[in-house]
């Protein structure tokens, strides 16, 4: 029934009348149209060749990058929301490159040592408006990465900074996006209270289905917790009694391996069905109508967002706060609170790029340090401390 309603959808095109349409309503400041690549190609092509981009393959997602390889980074990470999404994409019919553009660009502000490096950040800003990954994303494509004669940014279409804009919904207060980023930086261009559209929801949902699960996939491998832990947890306590029988005579990888891929498709058949049903009942029949829609299209049915809940909290509980990762976690706290004191009493001996200090010095020096690298910053710390 599942692949027959696949078929249906990826044959129906019904739905593409509520995607962001191939023509872009433009950028903030004027380009001429490429020959060889329509507007959301450009900006998945800018946003992988940023300098932002690139330095996530050293930035924590949960293990800080300097334990072993195989653990996840935050460019793992962005590259495997991106696969997520323009599934999502393919069988609603919507567009694909801006899906994969919002999937890849999603976590560029975030700092090094993960949550916990922001929270750190967040706290050193504390007078300054204070510091938000989502919001520091927004600041690099428009502001800091500077790699074009005309403009500061990546000049990203309207529709792609609405998107990453509203990652996390409509936005109802803009004083920090005004204090952080600049007054009218988008030239009155985004309607912030609008619902983002259904690309930047399901580049959102994706974001969930990846951590949830390859979050558990790395908490296993570190040997924090062991598959029948979770045992306990609706639906994956059903995946795992499917997967018993083959414990004797399959690797535990493989068995694992197979856990977390039933995992995802799981919660991407929910959101399929569930967001199915949210546009039948709802009857949008343009892109305007998402806009102005008063609930998220795109979400988990209630059953699933009771397991996202549990998934979460077991994660929380058994990962986050596990010894090892907070006493890495606090470790990496110490590290850029020392290292933002250090540079606050001299920038100029630290930061060796000019266009940085067109900005207040506690934002300078807050760009610095969020830019970083895990690596570079513990070099830093152990070459000044």
């Amino acid at each position: 029934m599942y692949y027959i309603f696949l078929t249906y959808l990826m044959n129906n095109y019904e739905y593409s009348k509520i995607a962001i349409p191939i023509k872009s309503k433009g950028r903030i400041y004027n380009e001429k149209t490429s020959e060889l690549r329509p507007p959301y190609q450009r900006d998945r092509d800018r946003v992988i060749h940023s300098t932002a981009f690139r330095r996530l393959k050293h930035k924590t997602q949960v293990f800080v990058n300097t334990d072993i390889d195989y653990y996840r980074t935050r460019i793992t990470h962005s590259l495997e929301v991106s696969q997520i999404a323009r599934t999502f994409a393919k069988i609603f019919n919507l567009n694909e490159d801006l899906c994969e553009t919002l999937s890849l660009a999603h976590d560029l502000g975030h700092p090094p040592f993960g949550h916990a490096g922001e929270e750190i950040l967040d706290e050193c800003m504390q007078n300054f408006y204070g510091f938000d990954h989502n919001i520091q994303t927004l600041r690099i494509v428009t502001t800091l990465e500077n790699k074009y004669y005309k403009f500061k940014g990546l000049n990203l279409t309207l529709e792609t900074l609405d998107g990453l804009v509203k990652h996390n919904g409509p936005v109802n207060d803009k004083i920090k996006y005004d204090n952080i980023l600049g007054k009218n930086i988008f030239k009155n261009k985004i309607n912030f209270l609008n619902s983002p559209s259904l690309e930047s929801q399901f580049s959102s949902i994706s974001d969930d289905i990846a951590y949830n699960s390859h979050d558990l996939q790395d908490g296993i491998r570190a040997g924090l917790f062991k598959l029948d832990d979770l045992s306990d947890i609706p639906i994956i306590s059903e995946i795992i009694y499917k997967h018993k029988k083959k414990y004797k005579s399959k690797e535990k990888e493989l068995i694992l391996n197979e856990v977390i891929r039933d995992i995802i498709n799981t919660m991407v058949k929910d959101v399929i069905r569930n967001t199915k049903n949210n546009l039948i009942a709802e009857k949008p029949k343009k892109i305007k109508d998402i806009y102005k829609s008063n609930i998220r299209l795109v979400e988990f049915s209630q059953k699933m967002q009771e397991f996202d809940t549990e998934i979460k909290y077991f994660l929380k509980t058994n990962m986050y706060k596990h010894k090892l990762v907070f006493n890495k976690a606090r470790y990496g706290m110490k590290i850029l609170n020392t290292l933002f004191k250090k540079v606050i009493n001299n920038p100029k001996k630290y930061i060796k790029n000019k266009f940085f200090y067109n900005f207040s010095k506690e934002r300078m020096v807050c760009d610095f340090i969020a830019g970083m690298t895990d690596r570079y910053a513990i070099n830093l710390y152990n070459s000044i401390k």
